[in-house]
């Protein structure tokens, strides 16, 4: 009789119940780990966006603090001004910047025509292999940043209109004009460069960001 207990196995009711908590144990673990995973793809997915306004803002502060006022010719024979912009121009920024390396000494100018324009929701900056192009010069197309609903640019025309927000540092950019080309009434005559930029980007994620640049020799 002793040797019978000793060897009973599990009834079915104690390998149900073990079942049961093993379920339960895998649902628990399995929720936990999607819960890490989840976390974990959320957070390289806000670092790969961090990265990438960074990295747009960081090129296109690069491009406004090289700006040199050199006017250019268009594909098309026309003078255009060393910088223009606005929704009367063109592109919502077009200007020339120096800087372009140029390790390989090939026979071309350090100075470089950049345009930035907005398609599709994303941000594009173009350049090209010369400064006055003719009708077969290639552009270099470059998204530089994804989830863009607005691109405006506003310019500071004279230092009277360098004002500051109350007692605070902040510059007020509520007066200052939101086109700067050349006056189509006066052909040939450049119009001098604005004192400084504001760029406003309207994301679809992070709202509307805000850069101010002086430009050289300011």
């Amino acid at each position: 009789m002793n040797r019978r207990t000793a060897g009973r196995g599990f009834t079915l009711v104690e390998v149900l119940i073990a079942l049961s908590i093993s379920a339960v144990v895998s649902v628990i673990a399995y929720s936990s780990f999607s819960r890490v995973s989840d976390g974990v793809q959320s957070s390289e997915a806000a670092a790969r966006r961090v990265y990438a306004i960074n990295r747009a803002w960081m090129i296109i502060s690069r491009d406004l603090e090289q700006f040199v006022a050199r006017p250019v010719r268009d594909e098309f024979g026309e003078l255009e001004p060393a910088m223009q912009g606005g929704p009367a121009a063109r592109f919502p920024l077009s200007f020339t910047r120096s800087g372009w390396h140029n390790p390989l000494a090939h026979p071309r100018s350090e100075q470089q025509r950049v345009n930035y324009r907005l398609e599709a929701d994303t941000l594009w900056r173009d350049t090209y292999s010369v400064l006055d192009r003719s009708g077969d010069t290639p552009v270099q197309e470059v998204a530089l940043l994804e989830g863009v609903e607005e691109l405006r640019v506003l310019f500071l025309d004279s230092l009277s209109n360098a004002r500051t927000v109350g007692k605070t540092s902040e510059l007020d950019t509520r007066n200052w004009p939101e086109v700067w080309v050349a006056d189509t009434s006066q052909p040939g005559i450049m119009p001098d460069p604005p004192l400084a930029v504001e760029l406003r980007l309207q994301l679809t994620d992070w709202g509307e960001m805000r850069r101010i640049y002086a430009l050289p020799p300011l």
